[in-house]
Formats: C-alpha cells, sequence, structure tokens
C-alpha cells in the first residue's frame, strides 16, 4: 500500500495544472497495485450489492462508539465499491450520530490510502457534510473518473448556487465532465445554464452523452435571440450541434431533439 493519501496525490497534480485537468485524469493512482486485480468476491456484482455491504459495514461501525475510521479502511477494500450516491449510506448513520458521521467522511476523503475507503467517505459527506467540506471534496474529485459522481453529489446537496460545481466542471474532462455537466443540468439554475450553454462541450468523445442533455436543460431554443450579441454563445451551439449529429447510441440527436430546426437555422444566420 502506498504512504500517500489520495487526497495529496490529487493535490500535487492541480498545483500543476491548475486550471484545467489532471494530467492523464490523475492516473496512475497511488493505489493502483491493490486495484489491479479484483479479488473473487468483489467480482461478482449483484444488484445493489455495493450499497448494501458498504452500508453493513457502516452499520457495525456506528454500532461501536469507541470504532475509529481507520479501521473501515481495511473492510471497505474488501467489498464491491460504491460508484455513486446511494441512499442505502446515508441509512447507515444513525440520526443521533451526524457530527460523527460528518469526522469520519472527512478523515476518509482526506487521510485514506485506498479509493474504496474515499468513495465512502465522500458518500458520508454527500449526506451530512457543510460548506466547509466543499474545497476538499472538489480537489478529490478532479481525480473524476474514480470520484466524480460521488463529488458532484456531495457538492450538489452541500452548496447553495452552481459556482462549485462549475469550478468542478473546468477542471475535469472524459467521464468527469459527463457526471459533473449532467449535475449542472439538473439544478436548473440561471448561472448553471449560462456556462452549459457556451463551456460544456470541450471536445472529448464522451461529450456525445450529454450534448443534447444540455441543449434541453438550458433552454437553448430559449436564447437564439442573444445570438446577436453573444459570439460565445454561437461558437459553443455550433459544438452542441455538432456533437448531436454524432451521438446516436450514446445520447439524443439531432433528429430527436425538438428544436433541432429552429436552433440550426439560427445557428446558420449567425455563424
Amino acid at each position: 500500500m502506498s504512504a500517500t493519501t489520495l487526497l495529496d496525490h490529487a493535490r500535487r497534480l492541480h498545483r500543476e495544472t491548475p486550471d484545467g485537468p489532471l494530467f492523464r485524469e490523475g492516473y496512475p493512482f497511488p493505489d493502483e497495485d491493490t486495484h489491479r486485480y479484483i479479488p473473487r468476491r468483489k467480482r461478482r456484482r449483484e444488484p445493489d450489492s455495493d450499497g448494501v455491504q458498504s452500508a453493513r459495514i457502516l452499520a457495525g461501525y456506528f454500532a461501536r462508539p469507541d470504532a475509529v475510521p481507520d479501521e473501515l479502511a481495511d473492510a471497505l477494500h474488501e467489498v464491491y465499491p460504491i460508484f455513486d450516491h446511494h441512499d442505502l449510506i446515508a441509512g447507515a448513520i444513525p440520526a443521533q450520530d451526524h457530527e460523527r458521521a460528518r469526522r469520519t467522511g472527512r478523515w476518509l476523503v482526506r487521510t485514506a490510502m485506498d479509493r474504496c475507503a474515499v468513495r465512502v467517505g465522500l458518500a458520508l459527506l454527500g449526506a451530512v457534510g457543510e460548506p466547509e467540506d466543499i474545497p476538499v471534496i472538489q480537489l478529490i474529485g478532479l481525480l473524476s473518473k474514480v470520484f466524480g459522481p460521488l463529488s458532484a453529489h456531495a457538492v450538489e446537496r452541500i452548496a447553495t448556487g452552481p459556482e462549485a460545481l462549475i469550478w468542478l466542471a473546468e477542471r475535469v474532462t472524459g467521464w468527469g465532465r459527463v457526471y459533473v455537466v449532467e449535475t449542472l443540468c439538473r439544478l436548473g439554475d440561471p448561472g448553471a445554464n449560462r456556462w452549459l450553454l457556451r463551456q460544456a462541450v470541450d471536445g472529448d468523445y464522451l461529450n456525445r452523452y450529454f450534448a443534447g442533455e444540455v441543449a434541453m436543460a438550458a433552454g437553448l431554443h430559449e436564447v437564439l435571440d442573444e445570438f446577436e450579441h453573444d459570439p460565445e454563445l454561437v461558437e459553443h451551439t455550433g459544438r452542441l450541434l455538432g456533437v448531436m449529429a454524432e451521438s446516436e447510441c450514446m445520447g439524443m440527436t439531432l433528429e430527436h431533439y425538438p428544436h433541432a430546426a429552429a436552433v440550426i437555422e439560427a445557428h446558420a444566420r449567425h455563424a
């Protein structure tokens, strides 16, 4: 096991590219050796097995007042890992133990050297975290292929506006960008929509999963009159349309985008 925490790994790489994605999305991770081989007991994923197993471990942990977070690291590595928000994780937190759950989540995210434990720490912060936890959640979220969904959910629940999610979206690519952009689409926030319509597409192949969702959720067809004085919107609309034209079997295509004709016509006039 590496002596480097996942958070320190993300912090070091972030210093090298503070305004963009981490080099190679942070790979290889310090715990790579322990995750190249998946033990047989973790290989088969039954329905909800990730949440059930992790929640069971957490329930046992919270049932023992003298248990310490360090005990969770090895135990969580032995079960199928969680990848996204799971209600069972929040349900494992006793009503009277939110402060202890918060401390545990913070310890796991900041100190754990194994990605399985960090994921559960993020899930705990997604359930009971506070605004002061956002900078750490953002930082670990830069390792977005592994921690993107949990980080995006935690920031969405804790933050009072879209700024923290936009900060993360601007510094991730690939699957990480898919997770964060889809979260921004759910917000229905004017600030989030403005960013989505001008910067969501970054040229990655996986943009095809969310381009149509961006156009619909952010109301692209409702801002066509802004083309006259917003070249950034015009340029990004062209990129959105181009991605949607190639999104078959991945996301919404132009054929299924109900406002395609109006948007294409307006874009053609201003491009």
